[in-house]
């Protein structure tokens, strides 16, 4: 490494234009100084070209770094103007035989770097702040999933949340059933809660929402150009979504046979290849199913495979419908009284016993999803302070109109009140 090297490249003007550089070879003789060297130490090339650096820059820690063959990043050197740099010293070294030293100030002085010292402290800050909340909204989430998202001490409530206890850390397979409206994806969330599987994706897919000729390419993911419209770079499916994590195939009964046979096999086999692939994907993944169909039944009609339904029955789970928990509903009312409070900034402290009256009347043929909802409208209706009969005009309509009553049924000063329509009821 000669300086001739360095004049024939356009990379000599660059550091030429470095702060503080200074290059030497193996001998430890200087081959090269930039700009702002040469004006600070009043030297020409001819006056330092092929002197040791120490007859130079006395000073100089490059004859240490050649005997360790180890860089030096961000050390403090003092100039011989007096100013403090900080300083980067680097060996270069090829095939393990050192060709020179290249040795750069990266600030003028320490005022340069205490500001950026004080910048990066503030990013460490703001990223603690980042940390802190990613770790809340994390531990609000696990919260609001976990075991205790499952609202209610009825006994069959109880028996299914002992259930999820015991099976949650095995691989074993859910069949979550139910009515439309009972919240079965919260028992799906609290079963990947509990399991050794939490920390891994949690991917959900509805069988009944999507096309039945698209599913097969949802679940398993398509090649580039495996059919027309497909994206050119190719999907992944689902089921590549939640390998090693957990997979919701929520409304399972709506699956065509076709589809039941290929995932038949998937499950059997742990593995699957996308649509139009030829490599097998290996799976790991934990199975959760759930529909709100009598699945026995469609098994005996011939809608659903025997042996697939064998194999996702490991595990059944059954949620009771809101009329057979009716204990359950006081819990129920509070907990979305708190998060409908939480979600639109009111203040509605609880329900007058008169209401639970009727709830406890009601068919609840939406279950608690209905139930949520009625309070939903009903808290915003109010918006602070105890949740009332009048608040609850539209569901007396409702109920009006389930059982074909002749009774009015506006609340008002001078019309009949939820106490009359009960009293009729019986």
């Amino acid at each position: 490494m000669n300086i001739n090297e360095f004049n024939c490249s356009f990379a000599y003007k660059i550091l030429k234009s470095l702060y503080y550089a200074v290059i030497t070879d193996n001998e430890g003789k200087i081959v090269f100084l930039s700009s702002n060297y040469e004006q600070l130490l009043n030297v020409k090339e001819e006056d330092y070209i092929g002197k040791p650096i120490q007859e130079i820059i006395p000073t100089s820690e490059i004859p240490r770094v050649m005997e360790t063959l180890k860089e030096d990043i961000g050390y403090l050197f003092t100039l011989k103007n007096g100013k403090t740099v900080v300083c980067n010293r680097i060996p270069i070294i090829d095939d393990g035989k050192l060709l020179g030293v290249i040795s750069s100030a990266t600030f003028y002085n320490l005022n340069e770097v205490a500001i950026l010292s004080q910048q990066i402290k503030e990013l460490q800050n703001e990223n603690f702040e980042y940390k802190k909340k990613i770790s809340e909204l994390a531990s609000a989430s696990k919260q609001q999933y976990s075991i205790n998202s499952i609202i209610g001490n009825s006994k069959p409530i109880t028996l299914i949340k002992e259930t999820i206890q015991r099976f949650a850390k095995s691989d074993l397979t859910f069949l979550i059933t139910g009515e439309t409206g009972t919240g079965k994806e919260v028992f799906a969330n609290a079963v990947h809660e509990l399991s050794d599987r939490r920390n891994k994706n949690f991917v959900k897919i509805n069988c009944a929402a999507i096309p039945k000729d698209l599913l097969e390419s949802e679940l398993f993911g398509y090649e580039p150009g495996s059919f027309s419209g497909a994206l050119k770079e190719g999907k992944m499916g689902k089921f590549e979504l939640a390998n090693h994590g957990t997979l919701l195939l929520d409304e399972i009964g709506e699956m065509s046979l076709d589809l039941q046979s290929k995932l038949l096999r998937v499950l059997q086999e742990n593995e699957f290849e996308r649509v139009g692939g030829l490599k097998p994907i290996k799976l790991d993944v934990r199975i959760i199913c759930s529909t709100n169909q009598n699945i026995e039944e469609l098994v005996e009609n011939g809608q659903f495979r025997r042996d697939l339904f064998y194999r996702i029955n490991v595990i059944e789970i059954h949620i009771p419908p809101l009329k057979d928990r009716l204990d359950d509903i006081p819990l129920l009312c509070n907990y979305f009284i708190n998060s409908i409070n939480n979600s639109y900034g009111l203040g509605v402290t609880q329900i007058n016993d008169n209401v639970y009256s009727l709830f406890k009347e009601y068919e609840w043929t939406g279950n608690v999803r209905e139930l949520k909802h009625i309070l939903e409208r009903a808290c915003i209706m109010a918006g602070s302070g105890p949740l009332k009969l009048e608040h609850f005009d539209f569901f007396v309509s409702r109920i009006h109109k389930k059982n074909n009553s002749s009774i009015p049924y506006k609340l008002s000063s001078n019309n009949v009140s939820l106490q009359d329509i009960y009293r009729n009821k019986r």
